[in-house]
């Protein structure tokens, strides 16, 4: 199964065009994310959007968006002029979400930034009512086996490969 999920900022404005024969609105726009290394420059991709997917896109994500894109990557073969085969890598995207508010606390040049930690507090427990003296039992302890006796030879057919 082909299923993507990347992290990039928009670098390019997202353009909506229609296909000829039945107007399905299409929209295209191009996303950098950071290398693997911190040495790398910034990978550049081509993201589309099909249907209401593309009307989302050119609807609410604009240039300089940090987003989170869920989809399939295709390789497109493109004869250039000079004679040769150029492969572009492209991302027909299926989810898209927004990262703008902060969600994430990493930034798109490789270096981490500082993530604001949030405490959460315990809930109390729910009040308990008593209507009647608990009666004290003593609690009874359980009886446990003794563990196994050691064999002398180990047992080799429990050892998985």
């Amino acid at each position: 199964m082909n299923n993507c999920i990347l992290m990039a900022e928009i670098i390019q404005e997202p353009q909506l065009r229609y296909t000829p024969d039945n107007q399905t609105p299409i929209a295209e726009m191009r996303v950098k994310f950071a290398g693997l290394r911190p040495d790398e420059p910034p990978a550049t991709l081509k993201v589309v959007g099909w249907g209401n997917m593309a009307q989302e896109i050119q609807a609410n994500y604009h240039e300089g968006d940090r987003v989170i894109l869920e989809g399939r990557l295709t390789i497109n073969s493109i004869d250039r002029p000079e004679g040769f085969k150029e492969k572009m890598a492209e991302m027909t995207v299926q989810r898209i979400h927004t990262l703008n508010g902060g969600d994430i606390g990493a930034s798109f040049s490789g270096v981490e930034a500082s993530t604001k930690s949030t405490t959460v507090s315990p809930t109390a427990a729910p009040p308990v009512s008593v209507s009647a003296p608990a009666a004290t039992a003593k609690p009874k302890a359980a009886k446990v086996p003794p563990p196994p006796a050691p064999a002398d030879q180990p047992e080799l057919d429990d050892i998985p490969f």
